[in-house]
């Protein structure tokens, strides 16, 4: 078997949305006969894409994966999504991969998204090779592609065939190792030629320029090349793949996946440059313990995603780390304290499956039925040599939603359909707002939140409204007051009797809450005092400007009276929120709103309209800093102005503006922002 495991490669697609992945996918499936036709993303025939809502937009929203041969060698396959708003569980899909095929249009070349993609891929410590796709489109341009690979990612190409024409007189390529001509037929064909006589020079240049690179990515290589001027063809070749696994190169292949041109090449690029999984590093722990990559050695498998199957059931995605996973065996969970019963092995290109019955060794992606306690991040192993990897990182949440059924009191059943969701999606993330009782759901973009209701909507047939969620506003004081709280209500029978005295101050900002004890002498007993505090903390809770909380004061109780008989806990409780609320009449009530630290990533020719954008935000520019054609924006914006930033940026920048945003502090909203907030929460309580 390791002879077999030397030559399986095990890789994801990865780019921009947009850039055919999806397409250069199915034309690899169809070259090496995994299926029988090219598929069409427009006419949601393609064999990755099966979701209704891929084939509605025309787009993957998660992962598909497929299974094949290639010359007779195994090959796994994962097909990422390109948009933004459903890469969000790319960092585990990339640490389920041996390498990464990075795909980019002709017409756009590498884009701002595409430079987060490729740090991603660079993070995971990942080999790559490029492929210039839709070289037979209109407005291809071969040239620019091509630098952008340099001047946008900062890679260092490695070109192995030049393309024969472009647009529609595409219709070939120069093998630049072979030095000979490569040309397209129809259904996938191809047939060897003479370089054209037009291009011969310009070939002989461009394989300079690729065997200087290569020679320089191995000192004993740029010795020799120093020294003779010249390397030999296996020389080269020797040189390319050490340069890929290290890291160093990124060979170049162009295609034009759906006129069916270049499958074959970039087929044989893969087997030929990528690392083996018995080549992969140990793998690291979550305790900081290794696990050396062998056939024979411990078992352990990373659960990296969940699939839903309407007949199979929950399905976990999986890749085994080290080790050989056999059908019908049991394994251990370390996370859960849990066994699992493995049945059979499935191998999958998109939603069609086929049992194995035969074991599966590292870099080896299978699909297991009906695991009762594992989830996406969880890893499997021996009961005995017990391993859990260690996660990787997964990007902030970027847009919150509330949630809310169409009818009311079906509250739980729309919160428990979004919940089976976050099984297969963990870029997904669903509370409760105590304040406001909002279901909210949070995600990486509009789309990404009303695409996952969409689902949950057509799965459990549950009426889901999406509504913006409420902007968590804060109170406080800016003056101080000293009152007295008094209740007394006399009813037949026993009555109820609570007076204090209370100082209120402001608190330096942050600092919470303080409540005093000052009383001496017993003028109000000691178990009626936790009472006072409890009221003022409830009436706070409650806010007395907006109905938001009150924030960051000091109360101390210094003085009061009681009553023998009619005194009780609820009276004093009541005492104490009359007091708070007299006291927050006196010392001036403002409102705070939260503000968030955004960092907007987009094109240089952009930045103009995203900083005059932000300012009209309220948004306070911290700075800026532009590398490689990209300019990072960061400001402190007001969480009101930036609810629902994610569209309006996608439409400013043609979808090429990314950002991130977390909360910074709460400051004091102006005037017109506490009146309408105020207006809203009297309209509110009518």
């Amino acid at each position: 078997m390791s002879e077999a495991l030397n030559q399986q490669r095990t890789y994801a697609l990865v780019g921009h949305g947009g850039s055919g992945k999806t397409s250069l996918a199915e034309m690899i499936l169809k070259s090496a006969g995994a299926i029988s036709r090219l598929g069409k993303v427009e006419e949601g025939t393609t064999a990755l894409d099966y979701e209704p809502e891929e084939i509605k937009r025309r787009g993957s929203i998660q992962p598909g994966f497929a299974n094949f041969q290639w010359s007779k060698n195994t090959h796994f396959l994962i097909d990422t999504p390109g948009d933004n708003n459903f890469c969000g569980d790319l960092p585990y899909t990339l640490a389920a991969a041996d390498a990464a095929v990075l795909v980019i249009d002709a017409v756009d070349g590498a884009k701002p998204l595409t430079k987060n993609i490729w740090k991603a891929v660079k993070g995971a410590g990942l080999p790559s090779l490029c492929v210039i796709n839709k070289m037979d489109r209109d407005r291809a341009d071969f040239d620019m592609a091509f630098s952008s690979l340099s001047d946008v990612l900062g890679a260092k190409p490695a070109l192995l065939y030049m393309p024969i024409g472009q647009k529609e007189d595409f219709k070939g390529v120069v093998d630049l190792l072979g030095e000979k001509a490569i040309l397209f037929g129809t259904d996938g064909e191809i047939s060897e030629a003479e370089i054209p006589a037009d291009m011969a020079d310009e070939a002989a240049a461009l394989r300079e320029t690729m065997v200087e690179n290569i020679a320089e990515s191995d000192e004993e290589l740029m010795e020799k090349y120093l020294e003779e001027g010249e390397l030999t063809l296996e020389e080269i070749k020797q040189g390319l793949a050490m340069g890929v696994k290290s890291g160093e190169l990124t060979p170049v292949v162009v295609a034009a996946a759906t006129a069916d041109m270049g499958g074959a090449l970039i087929l044989d690029a893969v087997q030929a440059l990528f690392p083996s999984a018995l080549e992969h590093a140990a793998w690291q722990g979550e305790d900081g313990a290794q696990l050396e990559v062998a056939e024979n050695g411990p078992l352990a498998c990373f659960a990296f995603k969940t699939l839903v199957d309407p007949f199979a059931g929950q399905l976990t995605v999986m890749r085994v780390l080290s080790g050989t996973l056999s059908p019908d065996s049991t394994l251990a969970n370390p996370k859960k304290d849990a066994k699992e019963r493995i049945g059979s092995l499935l191998l999958t290109v998109g939603k069609e499956q086929t049992q194995s019955k035969a074991p599966a060794g590292p870099g080896a992606i299978v699909t297991v039925a009906k695991l009762k306690e594992t989830a996406t991040g969880d890893t499997l192993c021996g009961e005995k040599q017990r391993f859990t990897l260690k996660n990787p990182t997964l990007p902030p949440k970027l847009i919150t939603y509330a949630l809310a059924p169409a009818e009311k009191g079906e509250e739980d059943k729309v919160y428990t359909a979004v919940q089976k969701l976050l099984d297969e999606d963990i870029s997904l993330s669903l509370t409760r707002d105590e304040e406001s009782a909002d279901i909210l759901l949070s995600g990486m973009g509009q789309n990404h939140i009303e695409i996952s209701v969409e689902r949950a909507k057509r799965r459990s047939k549950a009426s889901i409204l999406l509504k913006t969620p409420k902007v968590p506003y804060r109170e406080t004081i800016k003056g101080k007051a000293d009152v007295q709280g008094r209740y007394k209500k006399q009813t037949g029978g026993r009555g109820q009797f609570g007076d204090c005295f209370i100082k209120l101050e402001p608190q330096p900002k942050g600092a919470g809450y303080e409540f005093v004890d000052a009383i001496v002498g017993g003028a109000i007993p000691r178990q009626f005092i936790p009472a006072v505090d409890k009221g003022v903390q409830e009436a706070a809770a409650r806010g007395v400007l907006a109905g938001y909380p009150l924030v960051d004061f000091k109360v101390t109780l210094y003085d009061g009276s009681y009553h023998t008989v009619d005194s009780s806990e609820m009276a004093f409780k009541v005492a104490g929120s009359m007091a708070f609320k007299k006291a927050c009449e006196q010392a001036s009530v403002v409102l705070l709103e939260p503000i968030m630290t955004v960092s907007v990533s987009v094109p240089d020719e952009y930045m103009g309209d995203v900083i005059g954008d932000l300012s009209s935000r309220r948004g306070k520019v911290l700075g800026s800093d532009s590398q490689g054609g990209v300019t990072e924006i960061k400001a402190h914006t007001p969480m009101s102005e930036v609810l629902q930033y994610a569209p309006d940026l996608r439409s400013m920048t043609g979808g090429q503006g990314t950002f991130t945003m977390e909360f910074a502090h709460y400051e004091e909203a102006p005037p017109f922002v506490t009146d309408k907030v105020v207006a809203a929460s009297k309209q509110e309580a009518e």
